[in-house]
Order: structure tokens, then sequence, then C-alpha cells
């Protein structure tokens, strides 16, 4: 029986000398799943993704892709890499054609799929033009649909939307909406929060080659603090006494003279008993906002230890 984690690691860890690039990483991603691996520059991600793949192996731990050792299944991967490569003379129909043969792909089936995926993508016109003619954007699909040609069961994706404007952004994340939907899986990692807020289903987060936090969307958003705004005729004793307050912060004069307050809360306390104690109990307010904490800001947080600015 197959097992339902198309990606897994145990006890993982990554030295080079004395140092270790990668230390006692632990985390699942399930088939089917969009997965966003997050973390400064330095934080062990690219050692990680190499010995997933099998281009290095691990000082320690066990590694299963696609239940077994990622040399013996890249035939059923789909990488791309941080750092681009393709050969600029050649046309985007025959690049894909050589980079399905090196998946085993016959060249007739290749092209033929080649040929289907540029023109989805828009490119129909540029499929036959060298690939140095084409913009960076093009070029970058040019290269995720070289690493789709296959249709490979797991997609790791290195950074993807680096350099990219925001409507070739826009056509990336549609790409990898279908790859899910086709039942891939999807492991990329990114340092745009924005993009793994829209596309990811789980994160996980390394820094200094540790795990910080495994698991999804809304977990990850709970670990950043809420905070409400209030400004208003408020004293800091009124508003240090409202339910669920951890602390208040002096956020300088409003309009008019009147106090600015920002009110963080307790771990897992929302702002909405606080605000409905200020409204009934006729509190002199003239603005509020509340704030829901973003993945940037929990990105923040869990991989600096400290608040989001």
């Amino acid at each position: 029986m197959a097992s339902d984690y198309a990606l897994s690691l145990e006890g993982v860890s990554k030295y080079y000398g004395d140092f270790a690039a990668v230390q006692d990483l632990s985390f699942r991603v399930p088939r089917g799943s969009i997965c966003g691996f997050l973390g400064p520059n330095g934080a062990g991600k690219t050692s990680s993704v190499r010995m997933m793949l099998g281009l290095s192996q691990p000082s320690a731990g066990t590694i299963s892709v696609l239940g077994g050792e990622g040399a013996k299944v890249l035939d059923r991967i789909g990488f791309l890499p941080e750092e681009r490569g393709l050969y600029r003379k050649m046309s985007p129909v025959d690049m894909i054609v050589f980079l399905g043969g090196l998946k085993g792909m016959k060249a007739s089936a290749s092209r033929k799929k080649a040929i289907e995926l540029l023109t989805a993508q828009g490119l129909g016109e540029f499929m036959y033009k060298p690939i140095k003619s084409l913009s960076k954007g093009m070029s970058q699909k040019v290269q995720l649909i070289g690493c789709l040609v296959h249709e490979p069961e797991l997609v790791i994706l290195d950074e993807p939307f680096s350099g990219l404007d925001p409507v070739n952004q826009q056509g990336l994340e549609d790409m990898i909406r279908d790859l899910a939907k086709r039942g891939a899986t999807v492991l990329f990692s990114t340092h745009v929060m924005a993009h793994a807020e829209r596309l990811c289903e789980n994160v996980v987060m390394l820094t200094k080659g540790r795990k910080v936090f495994e698991g999804t969307l809304r977990q990850a958003r709970e670990r950043a603090p809420r905070y409400l705004e209030l400004e208003g005729a408020l004293t800091r004793e009124q508003v240090t006494g409202l339910p669920g307050v951890s602390e208040v912060i002096d956020a300088g004069a409003g309009e008019e003279g009147a106090c600015r307050w920002r009110l963080r809360f307790l771990p897992g306390v929302t702002p909405n008993e606080a605000l409905k104690t200020v409204l009934v109990g006729g509190l002199d307010v003239r603005r509020f906002e509340a704030h829901e904490p973003t993945l940037h800001d929990a990105f923040i947080v869990l991989t600096n230890g400290g608040e989001p600015t």
C-alpha cells in the first residue's frame, strides 16, 4: 500500500565538517498537497532539497521520496532549481524535448506535450524561436514546463517566483494550482510570504538548519500576535483592563489630541471580546482597527524570535 506522504524526512542532519547545515529535520508532505518550504537565506533549504533529490547524502536520518530514495525515483520528480539554466540557442520546443529525454520520454511524446504546454501558457508563437530572444518570464515558463513535461508525481520548486513581474507570478501560481488539481504534490521554497499564503495548505519553516514550525497556514498565523488599535479619550488603565490584553503600547497621539493605543493579546485570544467591552461600556473611542496576523508576521516571529515590524 502506497504511503499517504509523497515526502518524509525523519531526524535528518547534514554536516560539512564542523558546520551543521541541517539539524534533526523531520516533516512530511501529504500526497496531492502544496507545501511551502520557508526560511531565511542560509536556513538549510537548499541542503535539504539536495538530500531529497539524492544529490547529497544525509549525515544522519532517513528520507523517503515517493516511497523510495530520491536518486531511484528521479524520473517521477520534477525539479526547478533556483539557478536557472537553458541552452539559449535552442528553441523552447527542442529544449523541452531534450529535458523530457533525460527523464526517459520518447521524443515524439515530449514534443507533443511541449507544444500543448507552451500553447496553454501563451508561448505558442515563440515555441520555435531561440530562447535568447525570450523575456525572463517567458524563459522561466519554458524551464518550468521542462520540469513538468514528464508529468511528475512530485514537483520541487526552489524560489520559483524570483525575478518575475506580477503578471508572470500570477501565471506561475495558476500552474502550481493546476499541478495539485491533477494530483501532483508540490514543495516550493520562497521568501515571498504572499505566494505561500495564497497557495499553500501546509508550511514548514526553517532557521539556522532547524525546523521551527510545521503545520497549516492557520496554525502558523496563530503563532503571531493579534492586536487592536484604539484611538480616543482613553487612559492606559482603561485599556489595560480589557479582556485578554497581554500588552499595551503607546502608539502616539491621534487626531485632536486623542490617545492611540496598540493592544496585544494572549495566545489564541481574539480582539473581539475587548472590542465588545469597549463599545458596550461606552468608552470614548473615535476609531478602532483590528489586525489579524499574516503569514509574514508568523514568519518573522518564528524565524527570528521577535515581533513583526
